[in-house]
Order: structure tokens, then C-alpha cells, then sequence
């Protein structure tokens, strides 16, 4: 493990919760590899369904700047929120461990999730983006009643 790479791994790490906070999607996008292997801790019968389109694996840059688009397009502006609790650097690999919080758009009530997300960086872009997550507090809120 060079510590040069894990310098890198936390400057981009730093760098794409920051961009992330400001909800730029093709300024996220920038950050990931054209090619990434981009993965959801959820149910794979579940992927890409109605209530949470955003939900699915992901392959290309394009993907990430869809999946930040779609998921604001899901979410009551102005109330989220992201608590980053650790940012764990090895080398190439970072996770960080925190707690979300949105706010349904299409049926209303505000949610929390906990969730770890193990992101791999090589010659300063994305290429692993793999998120575990409490995908029954996110499904609860979407649920139509």
C-alpha cells in the first residue's frame, strides 16, 4: 500500500461527497472512470421499479450523472441531508459510513437510512461504487398506501 494512494483515494473521496452535497450530477460524473462497476445492495428483482427508477446497477459515467438526475427527481428539494459519520482509506479502497436523510417526493414522509458505501479509486477517478444501505427504510417511504 503506498501512502500516495491513499492520498489520492481520500482527495477523491473528499472531492465527490462535496460534489455530491451540491447536486451536480455531470460535475459527480466527472469523477467516475468511463467504465465503473457501480452496485446497489437491493433486492434484484426491485431494480428499476416505478417508485425508485434509481435503484439498479450502473456500468458508465453516464450511469452516475442518471442516477444522481433520477435520484433528485425522487426527492423533496431542500430537505435532505447527509451525515458522514467515517471515511475508512486502504490504498485504492475507501468506505464511508453515514446516515441519509430525504424526503419522498411522490408520496411525502421523510426517511433515514443508514448506509456504507465502498467506493475504489484508480489514477484519480471511480471505479467500484458499491452502496449498502437500509433499502427497507427507502422502500417504506415509497410505498404507495
Amino acid at each position: 500500500m503506498s501512502p500516495a494512494a491513499a492520498a489520492t483515494t481520500r482527495s477523491v473521496v473528499d472531492e465527490l461527497l462535496r460534489r455530491i452535497g451540491e447536486g451536480d450530477p455531470e460535475g459527480i460524473a466527472e469523477l467516475y472512470a468511463e467504465r465503473c462497476d457501480w452496485r446497489l445492495d437491493w433486492p434484484e428483482s426491485e431494480h428499476g421499479r416505478t417508485a425508485t427508477p434509481w435503484i439498479r446497477h450502473r456500468s458508465t459515467r453516464a450511469d452516475a450523472a442518471a442516477h444522481f438526475r433520477e435520484l433528485a427527481e425522487h426527492h423533496v428539494p431542500g430537505q435532505a441531508a447527509t451525515e458522514i459519520e467515517r471515511i475508512l482509506v486502504d490504498g485504492p479502497d475507501a468506505v464511508v459510513l453515514g446516515e441519509i436523510r430525504q424526503t419522498a417526493r411522490s408520496t411525502g414522509p421523510p426517511y433515514r437510512a443508514r448506509f456504507a458505501l465502498h467506493l475504489t479509486v484508480e489514477d484519480g477517478l471511480v471505479t467500484r461504487h458499491h452502496v449498502y444501505e437500509d433499502s427497507l427504510a427507502v422502500a417504506q417511504a415509497f410505498a404507495t398506501k
